[in-house]
């Protein structure tokens, strides 16, 4: 690997061939099995090009989650259930080294006075560091894989919800209903949005506001893709989720998708779909769907000291649906409840349950009709009983 440092700069061709130089150098000293030369080719390509030992796990599509703990403790989830992985850095410049692929290859920069990162990876993989001084036992990586585009067909198959209730969302995406999607961390709300997102109209202007790329939207052509940016080493050129949502509002979209709001974005949000651009969608924690809204409330108050009274009124105002995932102890990911929001009264945000996830049958009952139905029309989709 020494030997092949100034490699970096040429094509994969050149690398590879340099490579197999190395290796067959090596063989006249030593004997090297045919499956171990493979083994040296592969391993040495993916130290240069891609994520040296954590491509085998990139690779593997029953991992859905790395966690790196150092370079000395690597832990995977797999089908749920989080195990360590017997394989390791042999020394912590490896693992730096990989660090700065990543974030070098979507323009980031991290670094001892910057030690925090989101980031991607070429999948879609979404990827968070931590750099020590913050973090005491070496460098941090999380990465949190999307293989693939999970569809709503698919989460109907995995019973993570009903086909009517599938039915009905799509009725709902479909008419320009807002939608906020809750729940805790790891309960799939990403995979969710972007299955909802499958069924706006191909023929609108879509725009997405996220952290890190992760959406995958296909089937609408007139579709922008915005993309947040960290400050620099000067500490100059940070770009907000707040100021890309302001931005997106003067570029004419019939809907805008926001990834996840954490902080003051979420006055701009609610803004957002307050000024015609229905059927907009967002993502965010929470524990319950009555706890994003106190949740909601308080991520206002860090933008803008408004009163109470006032932040309900334009979240009763904005949001049309609040769908919640969770996560039950078998690992399953679920959608617990689908609530409609109605108006403010008595200084409260109105919240009718309109599907809720019934553990004793392990299924998404639904519980009454939909109120507002003036956007469905006279045609809109039969759901629920009265």
């Amino acid at each position: 690997m020494e030997e092949l440092t100034e490699s970096r700069n040429m094509d994969d061709e050149q690398l590879l061939e340099r490579i197999d130089t190395a290796i067959r150098d090596m063989g006249q000293g030593i004997y090297l099995p045919l499956k171990e030369r493979i083994w040296l080719r592969g391993s040495l390509f993916d130290s240069f090009r891609r994520l040296d030992i954590l491509q085998e796990l990139v690779d593997d599509k029953t991992v859905s989650e790395i966690m790196v703990n150092g370079a000395g403790k690597i832990f995977i989830e797999r089908n749920g259930k989080t195990e360590v992985w017997e394989r390791r850095f042999e020394k912590p410049e490896q693992l730096e080294d990989i660090i700065q692929q990543i974030v070098g290859r979507v323009n980031r920069v991290v670094n001892v006075s910057s030690p925090i990162v989101d980031a991607r990876l070429e999948d879609g993989s979404r990827v968070h560091i931590v750099l020590p001084p913050v973090s005491l036992n070496g460098p941090v990586v999380t990465i949190r894989k999307f293989p693939e585009p999970i569809t709503m067909e698919k989460l109907i198959r995995f019973g993570a919800v009903t086909g009517e209730a599938a039915g009905f969302l799509k009725e709902l995406v479909g008419a320009g209903y807002n939608i906020f999607i809750s729940g805790g961390t790891n309960s799939g709300k990403t995979t969710f949005l972007n299955a909802l997102s499958s069924w706006i109209p191909p023929h609108e202007r879509v725009i997405t506001i996220e952290d890190s790329a992760e959406l995958q939207i296909t089937q609408v052509p007139n579709l922008v893709r915005l993309e947040t940016r960290n400050a620099n080493t000067e500490g100059e050129g940070e770009i907000t989720m707040s100021q890309l949502i302001r931005a997106s509002l003067r570029m004419n979209p019939n809907r805008i998708i926001v990834g996840e709001v954490r902080g003051r974005e979420t006055l701009d949000m609610l803004q957002a779909m307050n000024t015609g651009h229905d059927g907009s969608l967002s993502t965010g924690h929470g524990n319950s769907a009555r706890d994003m809204l106190s949740r909601l409330e308080t991520m206002v108050l860090m933008a803008a000291d408004l009163p109470l009274p006032a932040i309900r009124s334009q979240i009763a105002s904005a949001l049309d649906i609040m769908v919640h995932l969770g996560r039950l102890r078998d690992g399953s990911r679920k959608v617990l409840s689908i609530a409609e929001i109605g108006g403010c009264t008595d200084g409260e945000v109105e919240m009718e349950s309109l599907y809720e996830y019934d553990r004793k049958t392990g299924r998404l009952e639904a519980k009454r009709r939909l109120k507002n139905r003036e956007k469905l029309g006279t045609a809109g989709y039969c759901q629920g009983r009265e």
